[in-house]
């Protein structure tokens, strides 16, 4: 069972000569969560997913896995991994990659499998090279899944199936977390993120750099809000105001955006007669837009 957070990161680095694909992560997960991790192409997603699987080791710091160093072979039937690219040999039907998998755990839930390759609408005889790549990702999932892991590390679990699937995935998340597992999952598919994970972390350029609910990220990003008044007036005086930008000002309605607090533009409005405010919540996509919108440091 597990001792302590299912992954704790200390000072986590990761360099590869001058690049440093990983630098100085600080990270620890909470048991029985979602945790999505998010970045864009050579932001350290990978990398930082190889070390703690233990595929490379780190330049500095450290990592726990399951409450063990990742180099603990002891660990590995605890922990469930679907690559970005599950590539096995092309001659292996579905029931082989599980049958191989399951002899490196230590064995495998076999009425559990059956149980996952009808919920995927998987056929498990046919040879990987007759499959489709969303019916080779129905198997990277299931082979993840199917020894009921207590750490499931996920690299875009959802690429290549359709939204019906896509949902059966989601099921499955919650189903396993709820047992007491916990998912770590990488993704570009920020919608999907968005509604499934418990916390999400943002990595940009090897260094986290925020760690918070999706709630949380959306409270810290900027909102736009349109405010009718009865009659015109002066854009200038919002324009004047600490965080607000993009003031334009179309007959009697303002619209403008708010960077913190809005808490002056709101007494700021009060000054006139107001006859609707309307604000729209930024979702995950522009939260993590602004994040990588940032000047590089």
């Amino acid at each position: 069972m597990t001792t302590g957070p299912p992954v704790v990161t200390r000072d986590l680095a990761k360099h590869f000569g001058p690049v440093r694909a990983v630098d100085g992560i600080d990270l620890q997960l909470i048991e029985g969560e979602i945790f999505g991790f998010l970045g864009p192409n050579g932001a350290g997603k990978t990398t930082t997913i190889r070390v703690l699987l233990d595929f490379v080791r780190p330049t500095r710091g450290e990592a726990r896995v399951l409450g063990r160093d990742p180099s603990d072979a002891a660990i590995r039937r605890r922990i469930g991994y679907l690559p970005a690219e599950f590539l096995v040999d092309p001659r292996y039907t579905g029931t082989d990659v599980f049958e191989f998998f399951g002899a490196l755990r230590g064995g495998h839930d076999r009425a559990w499998t059956a149980q996952l390759t009808d919920r995927f609408g998987l056929d498990p005889s046919r040879p990987m090279r007759e499959l489709s790549t969303g019916n080779r990702r129905k198997v990277g999932l299931v082979q993840a899944f199917m020894h009921r892991p207590e750490l499931l590390v996920l690299d875009e679990p959802t690429a290549g199936l359709d939204p019906l699937l896509q949902h059966e995935f989601h099921r499955l998340a919650r189903e396993v977390t709820a047992e007491g597992a916990t998912v770590f999952l990488s993704s570009h598919d920020l919608p999907e993120v968005e509604v499934l994970a418990d916390r999400v972390g943002i990595i940009r350029i090897g260094k986290l750099i925020a760690v918070a609910t999706v709630d949380e990220l959306r409270r810290q990003a900027r909102q736009r809000l349109e405010i009718s008044f009865t009659s015109p007036v002066d854009p200038s005086e919002f324009g004047a105001l600490a965080g607000v930008s993009d003031v334009v000002a179309t007959g009697a309605t303002v619209q403008l955006t708010v960077e913190g607090s809005v808490d002056p533009v709101i007494k700021a409005a009060a000054r006139h007669e107001v006859a609707r405010i309307v604000s729209r919540e930024a979702d995950l996509e522009e939260v993590f837009l602004e994040f990588y919108g940032e000047t590089e440091p």
